[in-house]
């Protein structure tokens, strides 16, 4: 039974198990998050957990709602960040605030290169909102975004957690200037797609590659629902690697998988492996060589990871986890929802069911 009083069977059970002590963590941390606001900062954060404000975002720089961490106090923003780190393990964590960073290392590449762009480069223009009231019996959650991150955590009956799309993207994907030359923050992300491509057969690379040119963006962008229609045709399936490359495409996976924190992440890993691998297609479209712009996407019966670097001059990242039935915790929410979660309104019902 969920602690509301209304049961979340098997049919939630199977695609989101019980998460109870990340479900506790995001309650605590939202809880404290907004108890330290004042009236007016509050009112920018908080929002009800019905509607559509939830199911926006952008990984584009552009202003959103949701309290910012230029109008907090540095003990807000610790809070804040706390609680974007119940979400993460630690290296999605660390990654996170990597991104973050970047924005005072991209403000000035582009000072040097004389091309600025419209877009204040700000690492405090970073959102956070919470939808609901945290730990409560209804459904909640919360909201973590900015340039090149997008966070969102739905939680349900205290046990159920979907942490669905997740999103992170780097620019410069690596730094060309200053005391931090070379870093990059998403090395994995290009590092281990590579490898697999390279341990592949002429034959097998010649279905992997899709297109010679790669598109210039992830393709479900920033779609409320992850279309599988927009992922090209074509690829490697799982079940025709050898072994070698078998553990090259799991482990590109559960490296995605594994930005989330080690109980959000088991259990994804999970519902994965529970819908089979068989069928999971890895595909590429651009130029093999370094330097030059490349996308690759690891599709899946229920799910997606898309991958590009396209942008300045192949030296800017963006790639995703996305869900087809979880984001945003639909799953689960239709499943309490249909099983005798009380407080959804007959709206919010359609709309945790389309």
């Amino acid at each position: 039974m969920g602690r509301d009083g209304g049961a979340v069977t098997s049919a939630a059970a199977g695609s989101a198990e019980r998460a109870e002590a990340a479900a506790a963590a995001m309650a605590q941390a939202a809880q404290a998050f907004l108890a330290s606001l004042d009236d007016e900062r509050r009112a920018a954060a908080a929002f009800p957990f019905e509607g559509g404000e939830r199911y926006l975002w952008h990984y584009t720089p552009v202003a959103r709602n949701g309290l910012r961490l230029k109008d907090m106090t540095p003990a807000q923003r610790g809070l804040a960040l706390r609680l974007l780190d119940t979400a993460l393990s630690a290296r999605g964590a660390r990654q996170a605030r990597g991104i973050i960073a970047l924005e005072t290392i991209l403000d000035e590449w582009e000072g040097m290169q004389g091309s600025r762009m419209s877009w204040e480069r700000d690492p405090e223009l970073y959102y956070f909102s919470v939808f609901g009231a945290p730990g409560g019996a209804r459904p909640w959650g919360w909201r973590a975004g900015g340039h090149h991150l997008g966070i969102h955590a739905t939680i349900a009956a205290n046990a159920y957690v979907s942490v669905l799309p997740l999103f992170l993207g780097a620019n410069p994907a690596q730094v060309r200037h200053g005391p931090h030359t070379g870093t990059r923050t998403l090395p994995d992300e290009e590092d281990l797609a590579r490898a697999l491509l390279a341990n592949l057969s002429g034959a097998q690379k010649r279905r992997a590659i899709v297109d010679p040119t790669a598109p210039d963006d992830i393709l479900t962008k920033n779609y409320r629902v992850a279309d599988p229609a927009a992922i090209p045709r074509g690829g490697v399936v799982f079940a025709d690697l050898r072994d070698g490359q078998r553990q090259g495409l799991v482990g590109l996976i559960r490296h995605y998988v594994q930005r989330a924190n080690g109980e959000l992440a088991a259990l994804e890993w999970r519902r994965i492996e529970a819908d089979g691998l068989d069928a999971v297609r890895f595909l590429w479209a651009g130029p093999e060589a370094r330097g030059q712009g490349h996308y690759y996407a690891v599709a899946g019966p229920s799910f997606v990871i898309e991958y590009d670097n396209t942008q300045n001059g192949a030296n800017h990242i963006h790639s995703v986890l996305r869900s087809y039935r979880g984001d945003w915790g639909e799953d689960l929410l239709a499943a309490h929802y249909a099983d005798g979660g009380h407080a959804a309104s007959s709206s919010s019902r359609v709309r945790a069911l389309s």
